[in-house]
């Protein structure tokens, strides 16, 4: 299993968003590092669910339930989508703030490559923003 993360303003789609709606599909990625990472994901990886722009935040976990596929608003054809659902909030929200002045992960793709919509997550750096939302 591989971990993830991916982006969403929430005033475009929301985790409560995704709650509400149970799965959806993760389309309009435009950026060929980030559309290689969704032809990545295979079914069952994981991915933290970050607000960026407002709430800077992780706040959930969902689960790929679908690999990628062409996605339908491309008229190129060469971007894909895949399809998530939600598994679980996380007991308190992990902050941009709080990752940043983190030693432990110095290296996350979020610092690294902060403007990447989809990327990857180190397995230690997953288990241990798990650990710093558990408080």
């Amino acid at each position: 299993m591989a971990y993830w993360l991916v982006k969403s303003e929430p005033f475009k789609y929301s985790w409560d968003q995704l709650l509400k709606d149970g799965r959806t599909h993760w389309d309009g990625v435009r950026n060929h590092q980030a559309a290689n990472n969704l032809k990545a994901m295979r079914v069952g990886d994981k991915a933290f669910f970050y607000h960026s722009n407002e709430g800077k935040e992780i706040v959930g976990v969902c689960t790929v339930v679908k690999e990628a596929y062409p996605d339908p608003s491309d008229a190129s054809g060469r971007f894909v989508m895949v399809d998530v659902e939600p598994e679980a909030a996380l007991k308190r929200p992990v902050t941009l703030k709080e990752i940043k002045a983190d030693p432990a992960l110095a290296e996350i793709a979020l610092i690294r490559q902060s403007r990447l919509s989809v990327m990857p997550i180190e397995p230690a750096h997953w288990k241990h923003v798990l650990a710093l939302s558990e408080g």
